[in-house]
């Protein structure tokens, strides 16, 4: 095993115990992406910076707001990874507003799009990123009616940050879906798989690997063409890799994770931890590639990745989230 990823695994399962002790009553899934945000960056979740962040965001907000609810241990843990955590929810906050001005609707999805967007864009930038965050979500919406919501604000607010031009963008989106519609079936996974593709720089070849990709996990019996997971297996698609070695790898790390407590088949589903391990394995691959780059080359189609996959992550996460608390209640 890689020993980036076993370290990584390794902080995963221990993070997840720390933040489970320290918010025992918070939506777990959440507090397994919060474990796997500390995990990406090589480091022990911290208890106390944790608690002091979400104390934060409930002296912020009031009673009834969104980033007090379902999320708050997720945005309380990439705020606390930045350099300043106050500053980047004041953000954050004014960001959720000036979407809402722009008739973005109230929801978690929302909350995290916000995050973003203030992370990603300089101050004067965001109104800018907004905007064109609108005119993708628009153009989704035209295209696909009933499969765009509030699921698609994240990937809507990466494309505005991107330097990607709408309306060839929207027809790229359409088209890959059309042509991996017949393999793939309609779902709102497939539209989260285009508009990532796009979003990292897919070229003609895209389909192709996507497809060797798909058939090589099925050989290793992992399933990654249902709606939570095909993103991941997209992303995973884009990386300049072998085929083989993706597959191999991923394999290899599901089968640790399974064995460490708190991850076995009774705690999380396969295609949540196929959703953490695949992040961390993304991460990790982007971040060995672009250090062997210099900075004049590193392509932006590499950078969307970067976004991609972090968006990705925060969207679907959420989702699987919003679905455990759906049920548990």
């Amino acid at each position: 095993m890689n020993p980036t990823d076993l370290n990584r695994l390794q902080l995963l399962v221990s993070n997840t115990q720390t933040i489970k002790k320290e918010f025992a009553w918070q939506n777990i899934s959440i507090s397994r992406l919060a474990a796997m945000l500390y995990a990406a960056e090589d480091k022990a979740a911290d208890p106390s910076a944790l608690r002091n962040v979400h104390d934060l965001i409930k002296e912020s907000t009031g009673a009834f707001s969104i980033f007090r609810g379902t999320l708050s241990v997720g945005i309380a843990a990439m705020l606390s990874l930045t350099d300043d955590p106050q500053g980047g929810l004041e953000d954050t906050l004014q960001t959720y507003e000036q979407m809402k001005a722009h008739k973005f609707k109230p929801s978690d999805h929302l909350a995290m799009a916000a995050y973003e967007i203030a992370r990603h864009a300089k101050p004067e930038q965001r109104e800018d990123a907004i905007r064109r965050a609108k005119i993708f979500y628009d153009g989704m919406k035209e295209n696909h009616r009933f499969l765009t919501s509030y699921d698609d604000y994240v990937f809507a607010a990466m494309l505005g940050l991107s330097d990607l031009e709408p309306e060839p963008a929207l027809k790229q989106m359409e088209q890959l879906y059309a042509e991996l519609k017949p393999e793939l079936r309609v779902s709102n996974g497939l539209q989260s798989l285009t508009q990532l593709l796009v979003l990292g720089g897919a070229d003609w070849n895209a389909a192709s690997r996507l497809h060797q990709l798909r058939e090589a996990f099925k050989q290793r019996k992992i399933r990654t063409d249902r709606d939570y997971t095909l993103p991941s297996l997209g992303l995973l698609a884009l990386l300049p890799l072998d085929i083989q070695v993706i597959a191999d790898e991923i394999e290899a790390n599901i089968a640790y994770v399974r064995e460490q407590k708190g991850y076995g088949a009774w705690s999380i589903t396969d295609r949540e931890l196929l959703l953490l391990i695949s992040s961390l394995f993304i991460s990790r691959s982007i971040g060995e590639v672009r250090q062997g780059l210099s900075a004049s080359t590193v392509s932006v189609a590499l950078t969307n990745l970067v976004i991609a996959q972090q968006a990705a992550t925060m969207a679907t996460v959420t989702a699987i989230a919003a679905v455990n608390s759906s049920s548990s209640n």
